[in-house]
């Protein structure tokens, strides 16, 4: 099962590159870098940490 690359912050709506900066919860509950220091990176959702989301190679689908 591949990482749901979600394309917008949950907080604010911002348009996140699927390889750009973004931060997850264990849910993967997604927020933008400016949301994740306002959040303390505490998800709101679950209060779980918020930890940078990993990159993805371009082209790459997910599929093992």
């Amino acid at each position: 099962m591949s990482l749901e690359m979600r394309p917008v912050c949950e907080r604010c709506s911002a348009r996140l590159d699927a390889n750009g900066e973004a931060f997850i919860c264990s849910f993967e509950c997604t927020y933008c870098a400016a949301c994740t220091e306002a959040l303390r990176a505490i998800c709101p959702n679950c209060s779980g940490e918020l930890v940078r989301r990993p990159r993805r190679e371009p082209g790459l689908s997910g599929a093992a």
